[in-house]
């Protein structure tokens, strides 16, 4: 018997219309760990780097996390996986909600797509039915109305359905994938759905999941749950809540936006306000937020309430996502009405939240600048809101300008030319990030946006804090329960920091400490994805309910998987590899790996690459940040290496080496 998973992947072949039932390995589960880390090994199995984003040999990969779908509190996530349009390297994107757990309910955890449909289709899956269906009439529909269309037609009010809008229909870069209250949204993934002709999959599950030893497994899900209590009733000085990270109520309850409004940057991420947040904006975005706040809501069992229901005059009632309640308001200059109304447009369409305010910000600015002209932006309305719903709407058309600026500020601006490359400022590996630009060079952040593959520097940071506490004996008191360090070393790092003097950024932490740092960070969040965990109950917070310590007994308990810290360690940093050696054979190199240029003032070009150096050595990469062959073998991935020699990326003689 298999345990948390079913053991069975839905194979969807859109071009012929066949569907299959595969059944699984479980060694590739023992070795991968399931979710995004089996989702890497079919993709390194199946597409290989001469496949293009839009081609129908690319895979689509909607994939339940290995503990989803049993009782372990915030075990709901999606995981989709493909190959971008926007950066050409795997995209890997994680949605909440309750999809992941009733597909597995239906019996399957992963639903993989190849080819494409020659019509608009869906997939409904009912349990052991499963059926492509025609779709020709939810052509152009939102993708929130989608979803309710679909379980209309088919009567079902508690089917689960992912769908795109008309941006993935029209193969936008930054298209999202929208399900319920959430979204899987960085890297297009949206785009290749719609490429394949499938607007929806629709599920419906009433069956079960086993746990290998259900009494430890349960008394397991009972201390996280007092952990969270106990952490709500004494909160820890210094420290939010475990109930309110971002993402989470904070986002839509508290009305103080002070730090992000002030701290966070305007416009085409070029604006600071320092001085934005007075009585008479707080009066305004209170009354605001107050009158189309409906109610807060939750994935499936868990406790962050991390959207809200909203509901703005004249337009349909929507949920709305984490940071999104500002990007669209701090891309126009505007006002939070304003940000509130066209989120819900955005949401329908299904656009990336980070990405889609500042391409359209990025548009007006090239027009403000003489390099787009009266010709290219014909049409455009004076009204400074209006021009955002322009350009939004022509952009998910791909009409007019709108067709450039749908490939997202990196391809546009190489496409436009005329100078239009130094205002598409704000991309790792050619994706918009998060508007913030900072003065001193954090060499923690540093290292988390050069190497972060998911490009999104929220699914990496955590755990850590992010500055020194002001005093010694408030950093004392705050190590004294930090039992979720992996060793206690990570306390005497925090213990020294300081805020000025030697001990403080940027060369301190030092290149090592920093090293050790993001590896921690980004291993939380690479076992969240694996096993299907909300970030905000995990890798994302300070002082979490899950950590190294107890994942490796909910692992063993829920799987049956025989699991110890060493053990996860290594089944982890096998497949972060994995998604490593993908992006390698695509041809990422350390040339990729670099944050804007202007997110930080001040920068310190030796060290940076002191830090990158020392990282690349931590993890077992060359100097290119290519796997070394040594490495590969301590991994068991033996047939990586063999396919970078074979390509001539690792040179046979040698074990570092780039031919």
């Amino acid at each position: 018997m298999r345990y948390a998973e079913t053991g069975f992947n839905l194979e969807i072949d859109l071009t012929r219309g066949n569907i299959e039932r595969v059944a699984t390995d479980q060694k590739e589960t023992g070795l991968y760990l399931g979710g995004l880390g089996t989702n890497a090994k079919i993709l390194w199995d199946r597409v290989p780097p001469e496949v293009e984003p839009f081609s129908p040999d690319n895979l689509l990969i909607f994939s339940a996390g290995l503990l989803c779908g049993t009782p372990a509190t915030g075990c709901n996530r999606t995981i989709v996986s493909t190959i971008s349009p926007q950066t050409r390297l795997m995209a890997f994107s994680m949605m909440g909600g309750f999809w992941a757990p009733e597909l597995k309910y239906a019996g399957y955890d992963k639903v993989i797509f190849r080819g494409k449909s020659p019509n608009l289709v869906y997939l409904w899956i009912n349990n052991d039915k499963v059926e492509i269906r025609d779709a020709s009439h939810l052509q152009g529909k939102g993708a929130v109305e989608t979803g309710e269309l679909i379980r209309q037609e088919l009567n079902e009010p508690k089917a689960q359905v992912a769908a795109i809008g008309l941006a993935g229909e029209n193969r936008v870069y930054f298209a999202s994938i929208e399900q319920g209250k959430s979204s899987a949204s960085r890297g297009g993934i949206g785009a290749v759905m719609g490429d394949k002709g499938l607007k929806a999959i629709a599920v419906r599950g009433t069956g079960d999941i086993n746990v290998a030893r259900p009494e430890e497994f349960v008394e397991l899900c009972n201390e996280v749950l007092e952990y969270i209590k106990k952490r709500e009733e004494k909160p820890i000085p210094g420290v939010m809540p475990i109930l309110a990270r971002l993402g989470s109520p904070q986002e839509m309850k508290i009305h103080d936006e002070k730090w992000h409004t002030e701290s966070f940057m305007w416009g085409n991420a070029r604006h600071r306000r320092r001085d934005f947040w007075t009585e008479e904006v707080e009066k305004e975005w209170t009354e605001t937020m107050e009158n189309a706040q409906k109610r807060l809501i939750s994935c499936y069992n868990c406790p962050l309430k991390c959207a809200a229901t909203l509901s703005m005059p004249g337009i349909p009632t929507y949920m709305m996502k984490c940071f999104s309640k500002l990007t669209y308001t701090m891309a126009a200059m505007s006002n939070l009405d304003f940000g509130l109304k066209i989120a819900q447009r955005a949401t329908e369409y299904g656009v990336d939240a980070f990405s889609t305010p500042q391409v359209m910000a990025f548009g007006l600015e090239l027009y403000e600048n003489g390099i787009l002209t009266d010709d290219d932006m014909q049409g455009l309305p004076s009204d400074n809101d209006e021009k955002f719903y322009w350009l939004l709407d022509r952009i998910v058309r791909r009409e007019g300008i709108g067709d450039v600026l749908a490939n997202g500020t990196y391809w546009a601006a190489k496409e436009i030319g005329k100078g239009a490359e130094e205002y598409a400022h704000n991309n790792i590996k050619k994706t918009e990030q998060m508007p913030l630009k900072l003065s001193m060079l954090n060499p923690i952040y540093f290292l988390m946006y050069c190497t972060g593959e998911k490009i999104n520097i929220t699914q990496i940071e955590g755990q850590f804090p992010q500055m020194p506490f002001p005093t010694r004996e408030e950093r004392e008191d705050f190590v004294k329960d930090w039992f979720h360090v992996p060793h206690e070393k990570f306390k005497q790092y925090f213990l020294d920091w300081e805020l000025r003097g030697e001990k403080s950024f940027p060369y301190y932490p030092t290149v090592e400490m920093c090293c050790d740092i993001v590896d921690w960070q980004e291993k939380m969040h690479y076992i969240d994805d694996a096993l299907g965990m909300c970030a905000g109950l995990s890798s994302f917070p300070l002082k979490p309910p899950y950590h190294i310590h107890n994942y490796p007994k909910f692992i063993s308990a829920g799987a049956g998987i025989d699991m110890d810290e060493a053990k996860l360690t290594q089944a982890v940093k096998r497949y972060r590899t994995l998604v490593r050696a993908i992006n390698i054979r695509r041809g990422m190199r350390r040339k990729d790996e670099k944050p804007p240029e202007n997110h930080w003032k001040k920068r310190f070009p030796e060290l940076e690459k002191q830090l990158l150096d020392a990282y690349y050595q931590l993890k077992g990469w060359n100097e290119e940040g290519i796997p070394t062959k040594e490495s590969l073998h301590e991994l068991d991935l033996d047939y990586v290496s063999e396919d970078f020699v074979q390509r001539g990326i690792l040179d046979a003689s040698a074990e570092t080496g780039e031919k």
